[in-house]
């Protein structure tokens, strides 16, 4: 109920991404930073104004099942770090991005959501309306980023405050763009960025990594994905009209 909730509080948000870029026309990348510097306060007030004025949530008591995952949780050291007590959302976000992919892919909206980001012009001469897909697009996402950060509270920190959830928002923008734009591409890129945080969170089961200093195992998602943006970058082909405001009249 909790990600549900946070996926439509998520769509709401981005109502004023999709309001600004399609129908005023503002830069993307500005309406998109100016949004992403206004969140955290503006979870944190009503973070206060929701729990008599803490900064922070109270502790989570109900949260995902979890479960293992068979034969390969006997492997040593490996199956207790990656396939034992895998949260339940892990594998139905497995399987989601199958369904992106065949949405996207294989069905009449996809081809259409797909259409308007790589040639506008072209889809509106064919009877499609570009605001009402863009718009689309938009809200979709804006739901599945709200899940998304819910279900990292939920089983990341048990809580919410303003130092819950920094930087992985641009790690699942870096997954993206390794991914290729591809749903099934961008959920292995995912388990590829999330592996050095599982070691992270489980030096006490790594003799090696127990000698070395948390903050510095704590950098090394981010210099991970600092080094794929820099080899990956050019070769990863967006959408051509990516970020590219449509007028009509042109």
């Amino acid at each position: 109920l909790g990600c549900l909730v946070a996926g439509l509080v998520g769509l709401v948000y981005s109502c004023l991404h999709a309001l600004a870029t399609i129908n005023f026309r503002a830069d993307h990348v500005v309406s998109g930073t100016v949004l992403n510097l206004i969140a955290p306060s503006l979870a944190v007030f009503l973070c206060r104004f929701l729990y008599n004025g803490n900064g922070q949530t109270p502790t989570i008591k109900v949260n995902f099942s979890t479960s293992s995952v068979p034969l390969l949780k006997d492997i040593p050291i490996l199956g207790r770090i990656f396939f034992t007590n895998i949260p339940i959302l892990a594998y139905v976000a497995i399987i989601f991005s199958f369904l992106a992919y065949f949405i996207i892919f294989k069905t009449r909206f996809g081809l259409r959501l797909r259409s308007v980001g790589e040639h506008p012009q072209a889809a509106d001469t064919l009877g499609i309306n570009v605001s009402l897909m863009r718009y689309a697009g938009v809200l979709i996402s804006g739901f599945l980023g709200g899940v998304g950060g819910a279900a990292y509270v939920q089983l990341n920190s048990n809580n919410f405050s303003i130092g819950t959830i920094v930087g992985p928002g641009f790690i699942a923008l870096a997954a993206m763009i390794f991914g290729r734009w591809n749903p099934i591409g961008a959920m292995l890129s995912s388990l590829f960025f999330g592996l050095p945080q599982s070691l992270v969170n489980s030096t006490s089961q790594i003799p090696i990594l127990a000698h070395i200093p948390g903050p510095y195992l704590k950098t090394i998602p981010y210099i991970i994905t600092i080094l794929v943006l820099a080899v990956f970058f050019g070769k990863a082909v967006a959408p051509k009209a990516d970020g590219v405001n449509y007028i009509k009249s042109k």
